[in-house]
């Protein structure tokens, strides 16, 4: 909800219009879910898990859209004089798609976190360290939500994995476009002027 917040942050000339379309749209999606598992992830609900999808794509494409016109602003230099609203925006946006993509990679994960928390999860996806090595964790260990979110930070940071390895062509493809949103993020040195 905190990330969703931060859209509010973000200036008029980079947000879809109407402003509150993506804060209302989300929280709507959020408040469904809530209603339809109130307590923990404890069995797999295809409905929820649709509800959650359409959240998350909503969000992605919003954030994606933000990214592009916060890009061709500065491209277009539409954006001079607002400095500090343009730094504002590149943090929202990126943050967001850290959180985004995290929430994305725990959602496909073996079959999503239903399926882990029932002990019904298919061959992993995505493989973290503490998979490959015995000494490193117990044999049981899984991965939790703030290990996808450590994750999703090192790939949007380093434009690719660090420590854990996608398995799966899904994973592979959500990886190249999130570092793909990130690279387009990355403020671009400018020739200096004479």
């Amino acid at each position: 909800m905190g990330t969703l917040a931060l859209q509010l942050a973000l200036p008029d000339e980079m947000v879809l219009r109407p402003w509150w379309l993506l804060p209302a749209l989300t929280a709507v999606l959020i408040v469904a879910l809530m209603l339809l598992n109130p307590g923990r992830v404890s069995e797999f609900n295809t409905i929820e898990r649709m509800i959650s999808l359409a959240a998350l794509a909503v969000v992605s494409v919003l954030n994606g859209a933000s990214a592009v016109q916060l890009v061709i602003g500065i491209a277009e230099g539409s954006l001079r004089g607002h400095a500090v609203q343009v730094l504002i925006s590149g943090v929202v946006i990126y943050w967001t798609n850290v959180v985004v993509f995290s929430l994305w990679y725990w959602e496909f994960d073996r079959g999503g976190p239903a399926r882990r928390a029932t002990g019904r999860a298919e061959y992993p996806d995505l493989q973290f360290p503490q998979m490959s090595d015995p000494s490193m964790a117990k044999a049981e260990w899984e991965p939790r939500y703030l290990d996808y979110l450590y994750m999703s930070f090192t790939n949007a940071t380093a434009f690719s994995p660090t420590d854990v390895m996608p398995l799966r062509i899904w994973a592979k493809m959500t990886m190249m476009v999130q570092a793909g949103i990130s690279l387009l993020l990355v403020p671009r040195p400018r020739r200096l002027a004479r």
